[in-house]
């Protein structure tokens, strides 16, 4: 009987450690800190998206590239200094990951409204994200906040765990299941790329050298304005509609018409190609489980209570 006690005492004991770890964030975070803090951020990004479309894939990939590196702690946003190695010369944001100025502007104005530094600039990365996905007519979601800002960064993570555009099946699950995310949230999440352009220097090897699993008509179309040398920065949408959350992006894979190789690969008869026929017939599917994952990606890893900092600077640290 004792033992019996004991165990239940320690299986209600764990289960109350789970909930503290799981409730470390919270939709209502700054409800009481700053109630202006949250329509502050979707003013700024409104208005950002309204000058550029662009803006919105490039505030979505934003939080995407810095969940992926150590967590979700707007380690991306650090300049490069004597002891900080910046994630900015990454690979996959060197020339590429923009709309820092953005981020910049919204942490200036959330400040003032607040009085103080209170929202840290991992909040506003997650806030700015959804609101941009809301602002292109994508779906909304309650963002979970609570997160404090790195004191450090990583270019060598960056460049190890952010998946790259030639990535085949097995690399992109691998790649995901490194964050605890499984293979409908690498397809889900993927299906953000219904938004923003790819540099040709991206999509060169796939239009040029790939036979298997791409349309020709395609292929030619996007030869156009990527030669075989130069040009690596002109730019090509993602999907036809590249700035409109809709499921075009998932009709493109069905047609073999993936921009890049890590697209197409989610249809390249493996275990996805079914959610990819789902979600290219079923936008309101989609839009729920795109929602679903970017919660879940929000979470991985945030630094909360005591661990970090609120930055005063988004690009350095206090």
């Amino acid at each position: 009987m004792a033992s019996t006690s004991f165990l239940l005492l320690h299986v209600l004991v764990m289960f109350s450690l789970a909930n503290i770890v799981f409730s470390d964030l919270s939709d209502d975070f700054y409800d009481d800190i700053c109630p202006q803090a949250l329509p502050t951020i979707k003013r700024v990004v409104e208005d950002a998206i309204s000058q550029e479309r662009r803006m919105g894939a490039s505030l979505l990939r934003l939080h995407f590239h810095d969940c992926f590196v150590n967590g979700c702690d707007a380690s991306i946003l650090l300049d490069q200094t004597s002891t900080i190695d910046s994630e900015k010369t990454a690979r996959a944001n060197n020339n590429s990951a923009r709309g820092f100025e953005v981020i910049d502007r919204i942490k200036s104005e959330v400040d003032k409204v607040c009085g103080r530094p209170v929202i840290s600039c991992a909040d506003i990365l997650a806030v700015a994200a959804r609101d941009s996905v809301v602002a292109l007519h994508g779906p909304t979601w309650e963002v979970e906040l609570g997160r404090r800002d790195s004191t450090t960064a990583s270019r060598t993570t960056a460049n190890n765990d952010i998946p790259t555009p030639l990535m085949d099946l097995p690399a992109l699950i691998d790649n995901f299941k490194k964050q605890g995310l499984d293979e409908e949230d690498l397809v889900a999440l993927s299906g953000g790329h219904t938004l923003g352009f790819a540099q040709c220097f991206t999509f060169r090897n796939r239009i040029y050298n790939e036979t298997n699993n791409i349309d020709s008509t395609f292929a030619s179309q996007r030869q156009a304005n990527c030669p075989r040398s130069g040009g690596d920065s002109n730019l090509a949408s993602l999907d036809p509609t590249s700035a409109l959350f809709d499921s075009k992006y998932f009709s493109n894979l069905v047609s073999k018409k993936g921009l890049l190789h890590s697209d197409q690969a989610l249809f390249s008869g493996g275990e996805t190609d079914e959610l990819v026929k789902t979600y290219s017939t079923n936008l309101r599917t989609f839009s729920k489980d795109f929602a679903k994952s970017m919660i879940k990606m929000g979470n991985i890893k945030p630094l909360t209570g005591n661990e970090g900092q609120i930055r005063i600077d988004c690009r350095r640290v206090n």
